[in-house]
Formats: C-alpha cells, sequence, structure tokens
C-alpha cells in the first residue's frame, strides 16, 4: 500500500532528513512487495516548490531512495508508491506539481475515460498516466474555478469523483508553501494525524518517525523547539496523541501551525470498488506491506 506522509511547521521552516526507504535488507523480504517509486517535496525560501523523485526500476532508483536527504521547508510531502495505474517512469512518481502545489494520493480510480472528459482542457495538466494525477487535475481547476480556495477545490473535485465514478480511495496529502490539506475517503485505508508541540509528548524530544518495514523515517532535531501538525499512513512513533481522521474528513493546516478537520464526504462513494473489483496489479498496489 502506497506511504503518504505530509508535515507542516508552518510559519517557521524546519530541517528535516528523510530516508524515503530506511533498512535496506527489508526490501528482500519476500512477504512484502517492493515499492514502484519514491518521492519528497518541499517549497523553497522563495515559495518555489522542490521535488526529487524516481521510480524504482533498477538499482540506481533503489540507491535514490535510501539516501539521506537532509532538506529545509514550513511543509513538507513525501510519498512511497505502489503503483496501480501507470508504468515505473518520473511522470508517473508522486508527489505531483500544478500551480505552485505538491499532491500525493492513495487508492484508486476507475473510469478514467469519463475523468478525462470531464477535465477537457484541462487534461493538458496531466502529464503522465495516473488516476492519482488526474483526480489533481480536477482538485486544481475546481480550485481556481472558486478563486483559489483549495480546500473547496479539494472538496468539489472527491465529491464529483465520489458521485461519479468507480472508488476504491481518494486518500491524499496536498501542500502549498504555507498549508498543508489532507483527505481519507472513504474508510478503506486509514490516515492519522499528530498535532504535536515543541519537543513532542515530553517536551524536549526531536521528532524521529519510522515506518513499518523500512519504508520511510523522518529526523529533525528542529522540531525539539517548535510545534508541527503531522500527517501519515501509519503511526510512525509511540505517540498516543496520533488520532486517525474520520472516514470523509477533510483536514487543514494553516500556519500556526493550527489543524482543524470536518467531514465533506459523508456517504460512502455511489459506485465503491473492493479489492476483488480491481486488476491483479491495482488490488496488490493496495494490500499493506
Amino acid at each position: 500500500m502506497c506511504r503518504l506522509f505530509g508535515l507542516s511547521s508552518a510559519p517557521r521552516r524546519t530541517r528535516a532528513t528523510f530516508w524515503l526507504l530506511d533498512a535496506p535488507d527489508s526490501l528482500s523480504r519476500q512477504s512484502h512487495r517492493e515499492p514502484d517509486g519514491t518521492g519528497l517535496g518541499r517549497f523553497t525560501a522563495d515559495g518555489e516548490p522542490r521535488v526529487d523523485k524516481a521510480p524504482i526500476a533498477a538499482y540506481e532508483d533503489r540507491a535514490f531512495a535510501q539516501e539521506a536527504r537532509q532538506v529545509e521547508s514550513a511543509t513538507f510531502v513525501a510519498h512511497v508508491r505502489y503503483a496501480s495505474t501507470g508504468g515505473l517512469d518520473p511522470r508517473n512518481t508522486h508527489p505531483f506539481e500544478q500551480d505552485g502545489r505538491l499532491f500525493a494520493h492513495n487508492g484508486v480510480i476507475e473510469g478514467l475515460d469519463r475523468l478525462d472528459d470531464h477535465l477537457g482542457a484541462d487534461r493538458s495538466l496531466v502529464r503522465g498516466d495516473t488516476d492519482s494525477e488526474r483526480f489533481f487535475a480536477l482538485i486544481t481547476r475546481e480550485t481556481r474555478e472558486r478563486g483559489g480556495d483549495v480546500g473547496a477545490g479539494i472538496e468539489a473535485a472527491a465529491g464529483w469523483i465520489a458521485a461519479n465514478l468507480p472508488v476504491y480511495a481518494l486518500n491524499l496529502v496536498l501542500v502549498t508553501p504555507d498549508d498543508l490539506w489532507a483527505l481519507r475517503y472513504p474508510d478503506t485505508h486509514e490516515l492519522y494525524v499528530l498535532d504535536r508541540r515543541a519537543g513532542g509528548l515530553h517536551g524536549d524530544r526531536h521528532l524521529d518517525h519510522s515506518g513499518r518495514h523500512g519504508r520511510m523515517r523522518v529526523h529533525s532535531e528542529s522540531l525539539a523547539g517548535q510545534p508541527a501538525v503531522v500527517v501519515a499512513s501509519e503511526r510512525m512513533d509511540d505517540s498516543p496523541e496520533w488520532r486517525p481522521l474520520a472516514p470523509g474528513e477533510l483536514l487543514h493546516v494553516a500556519p500556526g501551525p493550527a489543524a482543524t478537520g470536518r467531514v465533506v464526504l459523508p456517504d460512502p462513494p455511489a459506485h465503491r470498488l473492493t479489492l476483488d473489483d480491481l486488476r491483479p496489479d491495482a488490488a496488490a498496489s493496495q494490500r499493506p506491506s
């Protein structure tokens, strides 16, 4: 299953080290599928988006994914991909960038011909083959049509897809230089949020988060002295303050950082997919890994 990670310490910038694939020996475990791509997105001090990403199609790509990346930003988004749509190519690897925003997604959307028709001229925003980037293009259009209100754009785009297309899951993280949004929909996959005070639970700890099976690790000494909000596909440390987003909940983290959430999609998809409905490769990408 794809791994999502987002972090906001806005308005303050944070120095952090990311290992998108930690513990290399875990990749050889036959009981776990190997990832198909990794990516990390953040912003410069001038607000310009920066993305480091690569598919995992060769030894060199795996070495890229295991390399420690020391970066600085007020917001971050990271993703470990298990491909469901689109080949192993940089253009299909998350996160994606549109209109100065960065986006990553975990889930499956079908009926892509109909989605392409609905996008119309905005299909030109999509450079690759994935359902995820098409979903992002719809968010971008709906946001533009709502005067730049990203939350309203996410709600409108996800609502249209839920009403009109076959859906397995629409979990996402979207960041700008100052804000972070996350959506869990429906209840297929979990998505967690940690509203972390400066120094964490004990007040004097740096951040050191690790995913299961060596899929991602994040370390930041800066967060021993400043607060942050973290969103992840799994609890990444032993803090009891992680909470799961409710199904259909849209979380917004504004500068502060201050997190607020509300359920914007209370009903299940009109055409809800199960694992048995998916193509074998898509189903494999959504199973726990």
